[in-house]
């Protein structure tokens, strides 16, 4: 039975990637560092900035310690925030947000920084449809690792006093990561084809080139399916 939505926020509701791309390859040039957009689309999609900047600079053979990964963070999250109010929605994720939350609780489960996601849920006019929302500070381990989406669904349920099981709850997803991680906390997850082709999400219970291609009251019937 589908009881509650968790959503990512980047590629899901935002078309930010591309931005958060255009930050993170500013600070690692400054750090001597290239990155392709082609590199970060399959290796650092979904993970919070923190892992993003130590598998890089690992990946560059140069270890970094927790002071200078978090200086790199805030420098990009600075970069970030110029441009932020300009990343533009996803196409369709407004209606599909509210309708959903018409029928059952709706979280955010998401690698960025709150500071990044609070001013454009508000901007979106999406804020107050989220139950809970689970940023990069409110736990350890990045996506692919689940417990981004146990977090929240933890969240949802204080904030709700529900009891609503793993099983139960649709992650909707644009990343390889995120899909590991969904399927990993135990969930199931519809994927959206923001920035990787359909072919590439089949991990996914269902995939949809967008949003507009699919209502929430037609996804119950991915919970009667056996895996």
């Amino acid at each position: 039975m589908l009881r509650a939505f968790i959503f990512d926020f980047d590629g899901v509701i935002v078309n930010s990637e591309p931005v958060h791309f255009s930050a993170f390859q500013r600070v690692l040039a400054e750090e001597g560092i290239q990155m392709t957009w082609e590199q970060y689309q399959a290796s650092y999609l979904a993970m919070n900035d923190r892992d993003c900047f130590a598998v890089a600079l690992a990946r560059a053979g140069r270890e970094a310690g927790d002071e200078q990964l978090h200086a790199l963070v805030e420098r990009k999250s600075e970069y970030y925030e110029v441009i932020r109010d300009q990343v533009p929605p996803v196409p369709g994720v407004q209606r599909f947000i509210r309708r959903a939350a018409e029928r059952a609780p709706v979280a955010l489960g998401s690698g960025g920084l709150r500071r990044d996601i609070e001013p454009i849920l508000t901007r979106l006019g999406l804020r107050d449809s989220f139950s809970a929302v689970v940023t990069a500070e409110d736990y350890q381990l990045g996506k692919p690792d689940p417990e981004c989406f146990r977090t929240a669904l933890a969240q949802l349920n204080d904030a709700r006093g529900a009891s609503i099981a793993p099983e139960e709850c649709l992650v909707i997803e644009d990343s390889l990561h995120g899909i590991t991680a969904a399927r990993a906390a135990g969930m199931r997850c519809l994927a959206v084809a923001t920035y990787y082709s359909p072919d590439r999400l089949v991990g996914a219970d269902r995939v949809v080139r967008t949003l507009e291609e699919v209502d929430p009251g037609d996804l119950a019937p991915l919970f009667a399916e056996v895996r």
